[in-house]
């Protein structure tokens, strides 16, 4: 009779238009692709791979080992009883008192949001062409990180049968349509639901040359449009 074969699964939610380098990357690791949903700026795809059974030689290994600790820690708590009982009052207070853990967080959560203040070149960015090659080369070293920026409103483009998913495009400063300096960022295809609006006075619309804290995750550059495309993260307004 053959073994059943078992898998370990893995999802991955990916930036509309790279789940190709992604399932490419996946698979030469063994992965393979059995189910792919699209969403309106991410993808999430789900893989699976059959699991390696561990060697027979490292698992009598193991239980050797486990069996000599098992051994060791008995010894150990024969030999040192009668001091714990002597302290099993004040171990009791003190393990009450002690604070519990901090979390482990995962690197890829904590990941540094890239801003003015702390990435020299994303300051220059924000200074330079809207067609400088500065944008493709920070586009295509930082996609999928976050940057954080104070900008404007700089046009909409609303459509769809309710009117009510936009094109917003959006310039680093002040200036609202009047922006000449820094890159086209747009978001694509969004509603205002989907900016996650936050600060003291949320406003019910958005309109061109309204003001915010733009936290957004890197997509790519258009060469050809000269745009910087973005996915929203959070809009504080300011």
């Amino acid at each position: 009779m053959v073994d059943e074969i078992k898998y370990e699964y893995k999802t991955v939610q990916t930036v509309r238009g790279t789940g190709g380098l992604v399932i490419s990357k996946m698979q030469k690791d063994g992965w393979e692709l059995v189910e792919q949903l699209p969403g309106r700026l991410r993808t999430t795809l789900n893989f699976r791979r059959p699991k390696k059974p561990l060697p027979w030689r490292l698992i009598g290994v193991g239980a050797a080992v486990l069996v000599v600790l098992a051994a060791i820690i008995g010894t150990g708590v024969v030999l040192s009883g009668g001091d714990e009982e002597k302290d099993a009052s004040a171990s009791s207070t003190a393990t009450s008192e002690k604070p519990s853990a901090t979390p482990t967080v995962d690197e890829s959560t904590a990941a540094e949001v890239i801003t003015a203040q702390n990435n020299p070149e994303f300051a220059a960015l924000l200074k330079a062409d809207p067609c400088d090659e500065a944008n493709v080369n920070f586009a295509t070293k930082h996609e999928g990180q976050m940057v954080a920026f104070d900008g404007s409103v700089r046009h909409m483009a609303s459509y769809g049968d309710d009117r009510t998913r936009y094109d917003f495009l959006l310039g680093p400063g002040d200036k609202g349509s009047q922006t000449t300096d820094g890159p086209n960022f747009k978001y694509e295809d969004v509603n205002t639901g989907n900016l996650h609006l936050t600060g003291k006075q949320v406003p019910a619309t958005v309109a061109v040359g309204d003001k915010f804290r733009f936290v957004a995750e890197v997509v790519e550059f258009n060469m050809v449009q000269c745009v910087f495309r973005l996915a929203p993260v959070s809009t504080e307004t300011r």
